[in-house]
């Protein structure tokens, strides 16, 4: 993988943006649109902190650092997946209400985790640049070792706002544990 894939890449990853903006025109919302958008761009979210774990497994696996080229574009497109999330949820639901919005944020345990999530996302977008890695040093690793953090919140948010349907929310926590217990079986290697 060379640096050319990178705007190829970059295309791909806004798949989620072409699906959504498809069903919108074609009005293949379904019967509560809202719910459709914010729990379309919330489960992305998800699919794309898989993603960003997976890269250095995959390095790992392959023997190749071609995939850590990708890894801060996966970053970002993981942090600008959940904004989009937390937006849709704040103006489409809220209409920008606050006052509600923070009574639930306190009240509604799979809120709380899931904009703990955003703000620890928002810390790793704001700290992704090469001037803040040359800046924080060593120190940027053990701030970007949150994404750990945030894969169990991003899973436990899903979790908790299933009542019904625990499938899903299932699947994705169990490939969470996969990749980070991989991270777990490297660090003993090393």
């Amino acid at each position: 993988m060379k640096n050319y894939l990178k705007p190829f890449v970059f295309l791909l990853l806004l798949w989620p943006i072409y699906i959504i903006s498809y069903q919108i025109i074609f009005n293949e919302l379904g019967p509560e649109p809202v719910d459709r958008i914010i729990n379309h761009f919330g489960e992305w979210t998800l699919i794309f902190i898989i993603l960003t774990l997976s890269i250095s497994p995959l390095r790992k696996l392959t023997n190749s650092t071609e995939w850590i080229k990708f890894r801060r574009m996966f970053g970002l497109f993981t942090f600008f997946y959940a904004s989009i999330h937390m937006l849709s949820y704040v103006g489409l639901d809220y209409r920008f209400d606050f006052e509600p919005l923070i009574n639930d944020v306190f009240k509604k345990k799979f809120i709380f985790i899931g904009f703990s999530a955003w703000l620890l996302l928002t810390l790793l977008a704001l700290t992704s640049s090469d001037k803040m890695i040359r800046l924080l040093k060593h120190n940027w690793k053990k701030i970007h070792r949150l994404v750990y953090i945030i894969a169990i919140f991003g899973a436990l948010h899903f979790i908790w706002l299933s009542k019904t349907i625990f499938f899903k929310p299932l699947i994705y926590s169990i490939i969470i544990l996969i990749l980070l217990s991989f991270r777990i079986k490297f660090r003993k290697k090393a």
